[in-house]
C-alpha cells in the first residue's frame, strides 16, 4: 500500500502498530524535556510525530525538586556539532493531577496519535497500583517503566537502580501487568554488563515490549578553572545521563543483542540512542526494533526535524521495495553473528582512487605510524597500496577526508594474497581465538 506525499508523490506506507499501539509513522519522541507538557506535546503531533511517551511521572511521595542552575553537559565535534548530551534533569516536577489532566486532553484529540506514559514510583506494589489506577481515565495507549534513569532517581532506589536487577524488573512488571489493562514497555538500563539478562527479566514479568536505551552514566567534561564536573551547580558537579549521536553505536548493539538472543528473540524493541536522521532510524529498525525514539535530535534542531525523518524513510523503503515498516523490522538481524563465525576466506586489499585524492596524506599518516605500514608515499605525494603489507583494517578508509576515494576490494577466490602466501580459500583450517582456547584474549 502507498499514501501521496505532500506534494502529491507516492510515499511508502509508514503506519505502525507496535504492541496493538497504532502510530502514523514510527517515529515517537522519547521520555524527556520536550514532552513534559501538552504545549510541547501538541506542538510536536502538528510537526508530524506519530508518538509521544509523556515524560516521566511519579507518585505525590516527597516532591521532585529540579536545579534551578545549568542542567545539561555537551560533547562537540570540530565544527561544534553537538554529540552528546550530558542532563541531570530528574522526572518531572510538575503536579500528578496536571500532567494526568492534560494527557488527557491531548489524547481526546489526538486520536490516531500513540500516547504513552512513562512511570517511576517507589519499588512497592501499593505504590505501582496506586499510580496505575490514577492514570486508567486518561485514554492513554500504553506505559513505560521508567528503569534507566542514572541520576537523582536512582539515588532513591528508583530508574537505574531497579533497571540493574533483573529480579526487581520481573516483580514490578508482574504488578504492572496485574494491575492495569494498558500495554507495559520497560525503559532498559544501558549500565549493566548484558543488555539480556534485564530484557529476559522483563519477558518473563510479562512486557509487552522493551525499549532501549536509556542514558548512559558520565561526566562529560571537568571546569579546569573551578575543578568541578560541568554542568556546575554552585561549584559543584554530579554524574548525569548521556544520550545523543554519541551513545548510538552502543545502542545499536543492545538492541541487536536483544533481537538476536533466543531468550527473547521475537520481543518488540523500541529503539533509543541518537536517532537524529531517517538512516540512524532505519539502521534500529534493521536491527529489530519496530520503531524508534528521538530526544536529543528535536532538543537539538526542534520538532520540525520529523518532516525530514518521515521523506527519507519513505523514499528509501520506496526504493528497496518495501510495501511497510514490517518489511524492515530486523531484516539485518540474520547478518548479525559472533566473531568465530566471521569468514577468513574473504579477502580484501585497500584501493586508492588516484583521481580523487586530494593527496592530504592521512591515509599514509595513519598507516605509518600506527596501522601496517601498507601505504608508500612517493616524492610527488602519490599514495599507494602495498598489497603484501595490507591487511585491510580499513583504518585509511575511515580517515580519509573525501569520501569514495578508498575502498576496499575482494580478492578472487584462488587468487594470491602476497601478504600470507596463501590463496584465496585456503584459510579452512586456519583457527579463531574462539575456538582455539590457547591463544590469549591480548594476542
Amino acid at each position: 500500500m502507498q499514501v501521496l506525499g505532500p506534494k502529491g508523490d507516492t510515499m511508502a506506507d509508514l503506519t505502525t502498530n507496535f504492541i496493538g499501539i497504532k502510530s502514523p509513522n514510527p517515529f515517537w519522541l522519547a521520555s524527556a524535556p520536550p514532552t513534559d507538557k501538552e504545549y510541547n506535546v501538541r506542538r510536536a503531533f502538528k510537526a508530524g510525530w506519530g508518538g509521544v511517551v509523556w515524560k516521566t511521572l511519579g507518585s505525590e511521595g516527597p516532591p521532585v525538586v529540579n536545579v534551578n542552575g545549568p542542567r545539561y553537559g555537551a560533547v562537540w565535534g570540530a565544527d561544534r556539532r553537538l554529540l552528546g548530551l550530558n542532563n541531570i534533569e530528574l522526572i518531572t516536577d510538575r503536579p500528578l493531577e496536571a500532567n494526568l489532566r492534560e494527557i488527557k486532553q491531548v489524547k481526546r484529540d489526538w486520536k490516531d496519535r500513540a500516547m504513552i506514559i512513562s512511570l517511576m514510583v517507589p519499588c512497592d506494589e501499593e505504590s505501582w497500583k496506586d499510580i496505575l489506577a490514577r492514570i486508567e481515565d486518561t485514554e492513554a495507549d500504553g506505559v513505560e517503566l521508567n528503569f534507566g534513569c542514572p541520576h537523582g532517581m536512582a539515588e532513591r532506589g528508583m530508574g537505574s537502580a531497579v533497571g540493574q536487577v533483573p529480579e526487581y524488573i520481573e516483580m514490578v512488571t508482574r504488578w504492572v501487568k496485574q494491575h492495569s489493562r494498558m500495554p507495559c514497555i520497560v525503559k532498559l538500563t544501558p549500565n549493566i554488563s548484558d543488555i539480556r539478562k534485564p530484557a529476559e527479566a522483563a519477558k518473563r514479568g510479562g512486557a509487552d515490549a522493551v525499549s532501549l536505551i536509556n542514558t548512559i552514566n558520565s561526566i562529560t567534561s571537568v571546569n579546569l578553572d573551578s575543578f568541578s564536573p560541568e554542568p556546575m551547580i554552585d561549584g559543584k558537579g554530579t554524574h548525569g545521563g548521556y544520550c545523543g549521536p554519541a551513545v548510538k553505536p552502543i545502542a545499536l548493539n543492545m538492541v541487536a543483542e536483544i533481537a538476536r538472543s533466543e531468550a527473547t528473540r521475537g520481543l518488540p524493541i523500541s529503539g533509543i540512542g541518537g536517532v537524529t536522521t531517517w538512516r540512524d532510524a532505519a539502521e534500529f529498525m534493521a536491527l529489530g526494533a519496530g520503531n524508534v525514539q528521538v530526544c536529543t535530535a528535536v532538543m537539538t534542531y526542534g520538532f520540525k526535524i520529523v518532516e525530514e525523518m518521515i521523506s527519507g524513510l519513505s523514499q528509501y523503503m520506496d526504493e528497496k521495495g518495501m510495501v511497510s515498516t514490517a518489511d524492515l523490522v530486523g531484516k539485518a538481524v540474520p547478518n548479525v553473528t559472533d566473531w568465530q563465525f566471521l569468514n577468513l576466506n574473504y579477502v580484501t586489499k585497500a584501493r586508492i582512487d588516484q583521481d580523487a585524492c586530494i593527496g592530504c596524506g592521512r591515509c599514509f599518516a595513519a598507516c605509518e605510524d600506527t596501522s601496517h605500514q601498507a601505504i608508500s608515499m612517493s616524492e610527488d605525494r602519490l599514495f599507494e597500496v602495498m598489497d603484501d603489507e595490507c591487511v585491510a583494517c580499513n583504518l585509511c578508509v575511515n580517515v580519509c577526508p573525501v569520501e569514495d576515494c578508498i575502498e576496499m576490494g575482494e580478492l578472487p577466490k584462488g587468487a594470491l594474497d602476497q601478504r600470507t602466501g596463501k590463496k584465496v580459500g585456503d584459510y579452512a583450517n586456519w583457527t579463531t581465538h574462539a575456538n582455539n582456547p590457547s591463544v590469549s584474549a591480548a594476542e
